[in-house]
């Protein structure tokens, strides 16, 4: 430590539009944070990538802006947690540069390769928790192999995207098991490496990282970055986690049937467990959390705040603003039906080729009804979300939101009357996974009971499901399904 200054703790999460950053104190305060935005390449149809180096830049950009907002603060990080997008396909050569860019769990080109996986491991879901689906890890290999063999051939080491960022600040080969189970290359019971999944990928147990539990060390940060950055020579950097795990840790969702919907650039469903429990079939994801002895259980939509995005750049418009004036024009449920799959879908379909529809459109359609459509389709996904949830045993009765959609009270009035349930908002919600990888640097360093740092923050508000709106919106969902289903083959044909 630094003179007699207090312990603070550093959490950062890599994700795809951005990498957030916080410092905390021991009673869990936010002393600084910081935002710096991502660029994701798309050079072909489904495809998604980023440079590695970007993530870098984007970190050093960060500790930057921590220590000109907090040097104090910034001074006295007694260690840093990592949290980041899931699933990417990091891969370097023997002198650790990255080989291509990474591919991102929102790319959609492995689909073959999930079928070759599926038939060479056809138990594949008991063991790694979910059945293939192209954003993960192993079908990106396959694919690597197939289509770029000169790349493929030179691959040293395999990793997650933060762990790039671990092996930049401590020069170690690791990552945690939270990250490890979307690689679909993990036995998730056993809490380690799948040889048959491994082999059936067409690598080697070498190539993969050192694993850890999410609040244990994985290494130091180099003396070069610890002098540089003005920090002690002894800062142990967390394993981390990937980011749904962080966030439940941020949220406190670390106890059997704790429950939270992350509605980010793409929306997660995530209900934590004491076991195992996985489900063939409907989509759900049974990975290991990013605290020992524990589990959750994960509908994954692809989609989220990222198609507000998306129609906020077709209109011109500030999303906010364009919420806000849909709030205004709001009579009832909407005419039109959208169906989000921009990004193809995960949970319930895993169906790459799915894309996103406006059903309805007439000459008297706003940019307000576009917008509210827009709103009410990502809403109406996560009660698909919900359902494979319930078949696979988990029913929360009041999960918490997190997230950038979080700020919008209209949205989750239409979220919390789509589900028919109560939503919870926490006191710094905003914080998401860089907050739960600031936990996990804690708990790193300190050894103290997961339960006592990984609380629930408190609750400011929830939000309860408008009966009227409830009932409107439980009439137009099986119109939501009839559709897709009606476009199925259609997606498949346009592919």
């Amino acid at each position: 430590m630094n003179g007699k200054a207090a312990p603070v703790y550093a959490g950062f999460d890599l994700g795809t539009s951005a990498l957030k950053a916080i410092v905390v104190d021991e009673a869990q305060n936010t002393l600084a944070e910081c935002d710096v935005p991502l660029k994701t390449l798309r050079p072909r149809d489904l495809w998604s990538e980023q440079d590695p180096q970007q993530w870098w830049t984007a970190f050093e950009a960060a500790v930057a802006v921590l220590r000109a907002r907090n040097p104090e603060a910034w001074r006295a990080v007694r260690s840093i947690g990592l949290s980041g997008q899931m699933h990417g396909a990091v891969v370097l050569d023997a002198a650790d540069q990255p080989l291509r860019p990474a591919i991102l769990w929102n790319d959609g080109r492995a689909t073959l390769e999930c079928r070759e996986l599926m038939q060479a491991v056809p138990d594949i879901v008991s063991i790694a928790g979910v059945e293939a689906m192209p954003g993960f890890l192993a079908p990106k290999l396959l694919w690597l192999r197939r289509h770029e063999p000169e790349v493929f051939r030179r691959v040293r080491r395999i990793m997650l995207p933060k762990d790039y960022l671990r092996l930049r600040l401590t020069g170690e080969f690791a990552t945690d098991m939270a990250d490890a189970a979307g690689t679909l290359l993990l036995d998730e019971a056993d809490r380690g490496w799948s040889p048959r999944l491994v082999d059936a990928a067409g690598v080697r147990l070498e190539q993969l990282p050192r694993l850890h539990e999410g609040s244990q060390p994985s290494g130091r940060l180099s003396a070069a970055l610890a002098g540089a950055w003005g920090l002690s020579s002894d800062v142990p950097v967390a394993a981390g986690g990937g980011d749904a795990a962080c966030g439940a840790v941020g949220i406190g969702a670390v106890e059997d049937g704790d429950a939270f919907i992350s509605l980010g650039t793409s929306t997660q469903y995530v209900v934590t467990r004491r076991r195992h429990q996985p489900l063939a079939g409907a989509g759900i994801h049974a990975f290991c959390h990013a605290v020992p002895q524990r589990w959750f259980q994960m509908a994954v939509l692809l989609n989220g705040a990222s198609c507000l995005g998306w129609l906020a750049t077709v209109l011109g418009g500030d999303p906010a603003t364009l919420v806000a004036q849909a709030e205004a024009a709001f009579k009832g449920p909407s005419e039109l039906m959208f169906l989000p799959y921009l990004q193809g879908e995960r949970t319930p379909h895993n169906d790459a080729n799915a894309k996103g529809v406006l059903f309805g459109l007439h000459g008297k359609t706003t940019a307000s009804d576009l917008v509210q459509a827009v709103l009410e389709g990502v809403a109406f996904s996560v009660v698909d979300a919900q359902v494979a949830l319930q078949a696979a045993g988990a029913d929360p009765q009041q999960p918490s939101v997190i997230g950038g959609g979080a700020r919008s009270a209209f949205w989750l009035k239409l979220l919390a009357s789509a589900l028919d349930k109560p939503l919870a908002l926490h006191r710094g919600r905003e914080k998401g996974p860089a907050f739960g990888a600031a936990r996990l640097a804690r708990l790193a360093v300190t050894g103290e009971p997961v339960a006592a740092v990984c609380v629930a923050p408190a609750i400011e508000s929830v939000l309860e499901p408008d009966p009227k709106l409830a009932a409107a919106y439980a009439q137009r969902l099986p119109r939501f399904r009839s559709l897709y289903a009606a476009l199925k083959q259609e997606f498949a044909r346009a592919a």
